[in-house]
C-alpha cells in the first residue's frame, strides 16, 4: 500500500498551442527537478507514481498516443526526460482537474493513499484545480514548487499562495519532497 501518490499533471504536451511560448520558458526550469523527483519516487515503496494527462479532446487517445504526440510536438526535449514509465498508472483527463471524469479518486482510495503530491503544468490552472479537488476529498496535499510550470508568473505565484492558504497545501522544493 502506498501512503502518498506523486501525480504528474499534463506533462505530455506537444507545445503547439497559443500559450506555448510563455509556458515552455517555465517548463524548462522544472524538468530537471521533476526528473530527479521521479527517480526518487520510483525508488520508494510508499509512493505511488501516477500520470494524469489531458487527452486534448481525443477520447480514443491512450498513453501511447499522448506520448507519441508529445514527442512529435514542438519540444520533445521537454517531454523525453519525464516520460511515464511503462509500469506506472496513467489516466487520461478531459478538463482541468486530475480528478474530474477520471478514476483517480477510486484508485487513490483503493490504495490507501492519504497524501497527494502534485507536479506538472499549469500551476494556475490544472495544478490548482487538482489541488482543490484533492482538498475537498480530504487528501493531504503537497505541491512541488520547482516542479510545477506556469504560463503567467504572477498567476502561478498566486495559485501557489492560494493552495497554501486555502487548501493547507505544503509548498515544497523537489529536493525536500521525498
Amino acid at each position: 500500500m502506498s501512503t502518498s501518490a506523486l501525480i504528474v499533471v499534463d506533462m505530455l504536451n506537444p507545445y503547439g498551442h497559443q500559450d506555448a511560448g510563455l509556458l515552455t520558458a517555465s517548463v524548462e526550469r522544472t524538468i530537471e527537478p521533476l526528473r530527479r523527483l521521479l527517480e526518487r519516487a520510483r525508488e520508494r515503496d510508499d509512493v505511488r507514481l501516477l500520470y494524469v494527462n489531458d487527452n486534448y479532446g481525443d477520447f480514443t487517445a491512450d498513453r501511447d498516443d499522448l506520448v507519441r504526440r508529445a514527442m512529435d510536438g514542438e519540444r520533445p526535449d521537454l517531454v523525453e526526460p519525464i516520460l511515464p514509465p511503462d509500469d506506472c498508472d496513467f489516466l487520461a483527463k478531459v478538463r482541468h482537474s486530475a480528478f474530474y471524469g477520471t478514476a483517480l479518486e477510486y484508485l487513490l482510495s483503493r490504495e490507501g493513499v492519504e497524501e497527494v503530491i502534485l507536479a506538472g503544468q499549469v500551476t494556475e490552472q490544472c495544478v490548482l484545480y487538482s489541488a482543490l479537488d484533492a482538498y475537498v476529498r480530504h487528501f493531504k496535499i503537497k505541491v512541488v514548487r520547482d516542479a510545477v510550470a506556469h504560463i503567467h508568473p504572477d498567476l502561478g505565484f498566486a495559485a501557489l499562495r492560494m493552495m497554501d492558504l486555502n487548501m493547507r497545501a505544503k509548498i515544497v522544493p523537489a529536493a525536500q519532497c521525498l
